[in-house]
């Protein structure tokens, strides 16, 4: 199994970082922006890339290099993916420092960044500094929705890898062949997730899942006067943190366990001294990473909440699209109907001031509070 087997509908990015891996391409770059929507595998065909970098094999994804990488704990590679809104220029100054030093084990020191967006101009600029004068055995990887998201000093002195969604029968395809999913239930989730790989598998693979998004879609489309927009949020809430539970809880067992694998141990072995120290520090991200679970878990209810409301619109405006939430088609029909298309954009721009809020740290609750008062499903469509 190779370490780009998990990436879907990337050919043309895995040819070209294949290439480079092998030698076969001789423009070698110490600097690279990885971009993409949500859902496109940006963080996932970075370490990949990293552990094709260490693996003596080209990325065999067998090997311990390439496991250790897989798992986060290898020596020579470190992810930043921060919890907080935006990336502080301690943590950049810390990865910095981290670049400038020689590999232990590796053919080279790896640096990923997630959300590389999320930096302000200063922390960028500390940043620059090492990408202008990179180390030889130093590789910079960089993730973000755009390049538009970066400086343009930055910009220039990456190489992009522009990544794009996989389709609904791309995605449905891969959870049939790799993970025995039933087809009309690979389809289904496919679709409900709009394309995002790791959403459709937990979907298809998962029956909470499955039943935390259909509460969520209850909620949103049964509210009907003040006090239900209350109630309605502070279920929401709720939703939100057991979905932030259990996806922490799942990634945590099984990079747990990728680790193991990757010394050798099985479940049942005890920890040898030698090598407690990495167990500690991928349980020291784990809890790092929680904190900013529940923060997804809402950014999930919001995706929801617009899948519904453009299907409503798609209704409304007689797109003949394919519905998302085709299992509610007769409540988007009754409220597409009853409502009018300015409501549903009305709605989706309200969604967009939620997620907005969320990133400037206003308490949950209020968000949902607010977002639920505006889905009051109220008729405006004169009889």
């Amino acid at each position: 199994m190779s370490v780009w087997d998990e990436l879907l509908g990337q050919p043309e990015a895995i040819e070209q970082l294949s290439k480079i891996v092998s030698g076969k391409d001789d423009g070698f770059q110490h600097s690279w922006l990885f971009t993409g929507p949500a859902g496109s595998g940006r963080s996932t065909l970075a370490r990949s890339f990293a552990a094709a970098l260490q693996c003596e094999d080209d990325g065999c994804g067998s090997c311990q290099s390439c496991q250790l990488v897989t798992s986060g704990a290898h020596p020579d590679v470190r992810l930043l993916a921060t919890d907080r809104v935006i990336i502080s220029i301690e943590e950049v100054r810390s990865l910095v420092q981290f670049a400038e030093m020689s590999s232990s084990v590796g053919a080279y020191r790896v640096v990923i960044i997630e959300d590389a967006d999320r930096m302000a101009e200063r922390t960028s600029n500390v940043l620059l500094k090492a990408l202008e004068e990179p180390q030889e055995k130093t590789v910079w990887i960089l993730c973000a929705p755009s390049a538009a998201d970066l400086l343009p000093t930055i910009r220039s002195r990456t190489r992009n890898i522009s990544l794009r969604l996989p389709t609904n029968e791309e995605v449905a395809r891969l959870l049939i062949q790799r993970d025995g999913v039933d087809q009309e239930l690979a389809r289904s989730s496919a679709r409900q997730a709009q394309q995002h790989v790791g959403m459709a598998r937990r979907l298809a693979l998962s029956a909470e899942a499955r039943s935390r998004r259909n509460e969520t879609l209850r909620e949103l489309s049964s509210i009907s006067n003040l006090s239900g927009a209350m109630l309605a949020a502070e279920r929401l809430l709720a939703v939100a943190k057991k979905d932030a539970e259990a996806i922490s809880s799942e990634k945590d067992e099984a990079e747990k366990a990728g680790l193991m694998r990757a010394f050798g141990l099985s479940a049942d072995d005890k920890i040898p001294p030698a090598i407690r120290k990495e167990f500690k520090e991928l349980e020291e991200n784990q809890k790092r990473r929680s904190t900013r679970a529940l923060r997804d878990g809402i950014d999930r209810v919001f995706t929801d909440a617009e899948s519904y409301f453009r299907d409503v619109l798609s209704m409304q405006l007689g797109t003949g699209a394919e519905l998302v939430n085709q299992e509610l088609k007769s409540e988007i029909v009754t409220r597409a109907s009853q409502t009018s298309a300015q409501q549903s954009v009305d709605i989706l721009d309200a969604i967009k001031v939620a997620r907005n809020r969320i990133d400037s740290n206003v308490r949950d609750l209020l968000v949902l509070e607010a977002l639920c008062t505006r889905l009051i499903f109220r008729s405006e469509v004169a009889a």
